[in-house]
């Protein structure tokens, strides 16, 4: 396993995650308005602009951190929406292993929208395969046999059928692509662009052309839902979020403030109370986002202390039916931030699940 899994799955009221389910939909509905659609244009690179976009995205996650409020309920400030695939077929397995390794009640759920397992595996096959063959879908990730989530990748396999290939192994004929010589009509697109440039990758074709294949998950929406979309919010749940770029005058407390870059993955690059001298020597400044620091409460106790929450709604929202959420994410943690790296060398910490009963 390349990440690490808590020794404890949560329990929630299925109130509370239905929910938070919902105001991520209602984010994401925002997202869909033509204004902010048309404002979204600039998130994307020219390099990386792909033909042909979906009217909507197909896989959408909305991550909100966990607080206790003044009256002492739980509640939640979204930290990240991303228009993009996540652990689709691992976290689901996850959930049924807390179940069966600590012999918890048959009865519990972890699926949402009212999806069984049957029901689940088989709107995530119709999410990732459409009408397609699975033997002519790829699962297209950079470098995915060395990748921490190989293990999501080898159960959607087991469940839809389709293999994981390197974006390297791809070849073009024409506006064909192929792999190992058998042709490629749909992609379920894993691949991630600052990964890419992060590693010098020359691809061998162009996400400009107009190519004869199948995105399921259109890498536009990468970009056009994601950090950049934050600003544009207007929800309870989401702090307040400048873009670097307009902020004239910066905040007086920036220990209040968390410096995020528009496009990394897995929290690379965020700077929690970023210095004035840290801020000013960034040049592409509209690149980069200010946030309101939510500080999260600590809520789940474990024998080295109590963990903070994040929760990671997914959603799947077909070309044929309405936008619904269907699974969940749980991530603990006593570090600065949820990631891998912020939480090296402690217990009952990483990636759960969260379970509630019908």
């Amino acid at each position: 396993m390349g990440f690490r899994l808590s020794e404890t799955p949560c329990f929630f009221p299925r109130e509370t995650l239905d929910r938070m389910a919902a105001d991520g939909a209602e984010l994401i509905r925002q997202l869909m308005e033509p204004a902010y659609l048309r404002e979204s244009d600039r998130s994307l690179p020219e390099r990386y602009t792909v033909p042909n976009q979906s009217e909507r995205p197909l896989f959408t996650q909305a991550d909100f951190g966990l607080l206790r409020g003044a009256d002492g309920e739980i509640d939640w400030r979204l930290v990240e929406i991303q228009g993009f695939p996540s652990l689709y077929a691992f976290q689901p397995a996850l959930a049924r292993a807390y179940i069966d390794a600590y012999a918890l009640d048959t009865d519990l759920r972890y699926l949402l929208g009212g999806l069984d397992t049957c029901g689940y595996r088989e709107a995530l096959r119709r999410a990732i395969l459409g009408d397609a063959d699975p033997a002519e879908t790829v699962l297209l990730k950079v470098d995915p046999l060395r990748q921490k989530t190989l293990c999501d990748f080898r159960l959607t396999e087991r469940i839809c059928g389709v293999r994981p290939v390197c974006v390297t192994r791809v070849t073009r004929e024409g506006n064909r692509l192929f792999h190992e010589g058998a042709p490629i009509r749909r992609i379920y697109n894993r691949a991630i662009a600052d990964e890419i440039e992060r590693r010098g990758i020359r691809l061998p074709f162009d996400f400009r052309d107009d190519l004869d294949v199948e995105w399921a998950g259109h890498p536009n929406w990468y970009f056009r839902i994601s950090k950049f979309s934050l600003p544009f919010l207007r929800h309870r749940t989401v702090p307040r979020t400048l873009f670097l770029d307009e902020v004239g005058e910066l905040p007086e407390r920036l220990d209040d403030w968390v410096l995020k870059p528009l496009y990394s993955f897995a929290g690379s690059g965020v700077v929690l109370r970023p210095s004035r001298e840290r801020i000013a020597a960034i040049e592409d400044r509209a690149n980069y986002i200010l946030q309101e620091r939510v500080d999260f409460t600590p809520l789940v106790e474990t024998p080295y202390g109590a963990d903070k929450i994040e929760v990671r709604v997914m959603y799947l929202w077909p070309d044929e039916g309405d936008l619904r959420a269907v699974c969940t994410i749980v991530r603990t943690g006593r570090g600065k931030m949820m990631g891998v790296d912020h939480n090296k060398d402690m217990e009952w910490v990483g990636a759960s699940a969260a379970l509630y009963e019908p």
